[in-house]
């Protein structure tokens, strides 16, 4: 183990990624097909190398190669030479696959109370009025001691709330019906797209993350996104929840030798794009503060504009592979970039940007004291794991040979809201129903009897009058029960 990684040469200088400095975060940016992956491969497997977790969102499904080795091929070869690089060895890294879906790694969960009312409010794409009315749900939950741990819960829980707005009202606010139902909708197209498998137990236990294997290297978390992709919300808070849970569970560690793990955040604009701004500030405040727990964030993007300006700010590591400019707007945004490296006037950064090659990169490092390198021209050096993806036989293998198989792929449902209030109906349906029994039987016992025809008495005017009525004070009862039961059923609040 060293204390830096190599990540390139710019010429024969060898630039080095300072390990103490990787908790002070990153950007990696360039067009599609400049070689960001590569560059996040070699920062991936040097930190492994030296005993470091990383976690990592497979977009594309080529990340899964570092779970098997490389081939030295001619074009690989070539480069290794014109790095000087002589003891390049194919390498297999320490992996675990994770998947939301559960088909492709091991399932990751969390509860509907962990990932709390703002991301949830996120993640259904919720106005301000639907978001608050969401947040005074998840309050009475806690003040009721009622668990939210998957949709149904809370499907249950805005039942209730909706059923009783006028309890709540005085303590809580107003509730409004609108809210409880848009918010039911948008629940249900959750579900529908299978987002509602990411709520549930056994939650994840971050310090799964946080794992090295038996020669010490640090394991490699790798999400499988490709289908989560197919719903940008939906990955880009989940990722932000990871990154929240971090910062919230793990303690205060202060300047590390070397980061306890290190995040990329790949496609990143997701995490900004149409965000309010009391969600970027908290970004801001997670980024800021997670230093100090040990944890390294790279974010990933195609252009550092797309990072919000206070997030880039605090982006110590930087790499810029090419952007190509072939409108004004290009042109707009490549000097934008250019202007946020240091140079030293020994090339013209915004033209150096257009014109760099497929594995090369604008790269300005942070060295030991924290202070932000000179610009330079750096090609990457090139991974020792295999590029690309990896056959459905070598996934399964590596998932089965995991220590974490089995701790998570069977889901577990304990009493929780839903049981209980669920319960809860059951119980009154049940006390109004003998009530209504005892009602009519007490006024078939006061008004019945009187003259009869064919062996039955027959009514007169008055009683006939009195009968209409308890029937249709029993009607009454009955409705008010099934608006009850169909209400918690088809997840529709009652209206008061």
């Amino acid at each position: 183990m060293s204390d830096s990684i190599h990540l390139g040469n710019a010429g024969t200088e060898r630039k080095e990624l300072v390990l103490s400095m990787a908790n002070r975060h990153g950007l990696i940016a360039g067009a599609t097909g400049t070689g960001k992956t590569v560059t996040l491969r070699v920062i991936a497997e040097g930190l492994c190398r030296n005993g470091i977790p990383v976690f990592m969102a497979d977009v594309k499904g080529d990340l899964a190669g570092l779970s098997q080795p490389g081939t030295l091929t001619e074009k690989l070869s070539e480069r290794l030479a014109s790095l000087g690089i002589e003891n390049w060895t194919p390498e297999a890294f320490p992996v675990v696959f994770w998947d939301v879906f559960g088909e492709q790694g091991h399932p990751i969960r969390t509860t509907i109370s962990e990932l709390g009312p703002t991301l949830l409010s996120r993640l259904l794409n919720l106005n301000d009025t639907q978001a608050g009315v969401l947040t005074l749900v998840f309050k009475v939950a806690d003040d009721s001691g009622l668990l939210l741990l998957d949709i149904k819960d809370l499907q249950a829980m805005l039942v209730h709330v909706g059923d009783n707005a006028k309890d709540y009202t005085l303590t809580y606010g107003n509730v409004s019906a609108a809210s409880i139902g848009a918010i039911q909708r948008a629940l249900l197209a959750l579900q529908e797209a299978g987002g509602d498998k990411f709520f549930g137990e056994p939650a994840l236990n971050i310090d799964d993350l946080l794992q090295t294997d038996s020669e010490g290297r640090g394991v490699i978390n790798i999400l499988s996104a490709d289908k989560l992709m197919m719903s940008p919300l939906v990955y880009s808070t989940f990722l932000l929840w990871l990154l929240s849970e971090l910062f919230e569970r793990l303690p205060e560690e202060g300047d590390l030798k070397k980061p306890k793990l290190v995040f990329f955040f790949d496609e990143a604009h997701l995490l900004f794009n149409d965000a309010p701004k009391a969600l970027v500030e908290k970004i801001e405040q997670v980024v800021r503060l997670i230093r100090s727990k040990g944890v390294g964030v790279f974010f990933v993007s195609q252009s550092s504009l797309d990072i919000a300006d206070s997030v880039l700010a605090q982006l110590g590591n930087r790499v810029q592979h090419a952007l190509r400019a072939f409108t004004a707007k290009d042109q707009k945004q490549l000097k934008a970039t250019a202007e946020t490296f240091r140079s030293d006037g020994s090339f013209d950064l915004q033209e150096a940007i257009g014109e760099l090659a497929i594995g090369e990169a604008l790269v300005s490092l942070l060295d030991e004291k924290g202070t932000p390198a000179i610009a330079q021209r750096v090609v990457i050096a090139p991974p020792s794991s295999r590029l690309g993806a990896i056959t459905p036989a070598e996934r399964t293998a590596t998932i089965q040979s995991s220590l974490l198989y089995g701790t998570y792929e069977k889901s577990v449902d304990r009493e929780s809201a839903y049981e209980i209030l669920t319960r809860k109906i059951n119980k009154e349906q049940t006390s109004s129903a003998e009530e209504s029994s005892t009602q009519g039987g007490l006024l078939e016992s006061i008004f019945g009897g009187g003259a009869s025809t064919g062996g039955r008495r027959r009514q007169n005017p008055l009683e006939a009058m009195i009968t209409s009525a308890a029937r249709s004070i029993g009607n009454q009862i009955g409705r008010s029960i099934s608006r009850g039961v169909f209400g918690s059923v088809s997840g529709r609040p009652r209206r008061r």
